[in-house]
């Protein structure tokens, strides 16, 4: 049978679709947490997994290993970067020390809830933030999970005010929080979820803060400690995402990219309601062991306020991605400022207690 140019041209777009659908469906992606199986944070970044591979559906597999299997903690950032694997949960304040932008994509001391990072990330620029400063490693970041206020510090004496809390070594992740710590008169010490109950047991450190009251939990903080002090200034919301090689995601159709990002918001809508339920699930553990629960006085938090408000300015003005993304939040927080204000008190979101935002504007300079 003869075919005409026209019929061999159907033809050959057929074939050549054909081709791409089975190279799009033989994609498979090794995706690593930097939380191990023993901290329950883990848990995020299993549920979108999950949900991932349910929408993407054959065009892409996420392999998914908890962490430490693969490669440790502090190289997930590196792995992904190079492409020996395509995909890596993490938290970005983990990746400070390479930009110190990513302190406050992962956190703040004393600014944003979650109700804010959810606020800014989806209608006020963030994600689009993210993906600049991760971008420049070779990477396209979707953010998927936050987790509210952390819990605080468990010690072995009470810490209910910034004298107590003088001379203290205590573990601490993040930048901006460790620069606060220190010019209130404690000690910064870092160190992996996994090391805190035989440091605290042993007195290597005199305490510690991990994450919400379940995942301290799940770290056994209320088997060696006696005391808790409430709230947790230092981290009063978190962020967690993943990372994504750019080769890897440029290998996507667009379907399958658009579907990635539809997992991720329904993980964060999730996200925020399981860990507050497993919070309190957390908390009743602590009361339950006996551990005694102090709360800083007002004082205290109000210092604590005004020295991070300083330490925001000085990390925004020693580094221009810092300086953006401080600049982006706080003008979130001043244009959502009227509508707060009038929706009290069934509000959402915190009060402008933030550092200047024309002395971070000044930094952009």
């Amino acid at each position: 049978m003869k075919l005409t140019k026209k019929a061999l041209f159907a033809l050959t777009g057929f074939a050549l679709l054909g081709m791409t659908s089975l190279s799009q469906a033989a994609q498979k992606w090794t995706m690593t947490s930097t939380w191990p199986a023993s901290i329950e944070l883990v848990e995020l970044d299993k549920k979108w997994v999950e949900l991932a591979n349910k929408l993407v559906g054959d065009e892409l597999k996420i392999e998914f290993f908890e962490g430490g299997a693969l490669v440790p903690t502090g190289e997930v950032f590196s792995a992904v970067e190079s492409g020996t694997i395509q995909a890596g949960a993490d938290w970005p304040g983990y990746w400070a020390g390479r930009n110190p932008a990513f302190s406050p994509l992962g956190t703040h001391s004393s600014l944003f809830n979650a109700v804010d990072y959810a606020n800014w990330i989806k209608e006020w620029g963030g994600a689009e933030l993210y993906n600049e400063i991760y971008g420049k490693y070779g990477m396209v970041y979707i953010p998927y999970a936050i987790t509210n206020n952390e819990s605080g510090f468990h010690t072995n004496v009470p810490i209910r005010n910034l004298e107590e809390i003088k001379g203290k070594r205590l573990r601490l992740s993040g930048l901006e929080q460790g620069k606060v710590l220190e010019k209130i008169g404690g000690t910064q010490v870092s160190m992996a979820g996994q090391e805190l109950y035989q440091s605290l047991e042993r007195g290597v450190i005199e305490g510690a803060e991990f994450s919400t009251p379940n995942v301290d939990v799940s770290a056994g903080l209320h088997q060696v400690t006696k005391h808790w002090t409430t709230p947790g200034w230092h981290q009063s919301a978190s962020v967690f995402g993943v990372m994504i090689n750019k080769t890897a995601w440029d290998a996507l159709s667009d379907s399958a990219k658009e579907k990635l990002k539809i997992a991720a918001d329904a993980t964060m809508m999730w996200s925020i309601a399981f860990s507050e339920k497993k919070a309190t699930e957390g908390l009743r553990t602590f009361q339950k062991a006996g551990v005694e629960i102090h709360r800083m006085d007002d004082e205290s938090l109000k210092t604590i306020q005004q020295v991070t408000n300083e330490v925001m300015i000085s990390m925004a003005c020693s580094n221009p991605d810092a300086a953006k993304v401080y600049a982006s939040q706080m003008e979130y927080l001043h244009d959502y400022k009227d509508w707060r204000e009038t929706s009290m008190p069934f509000n959402l979101g915190r009060p402008i207690d933030g550092p200047d935002l024309e002395k971070i504007k000044a930094c952009l300079k």
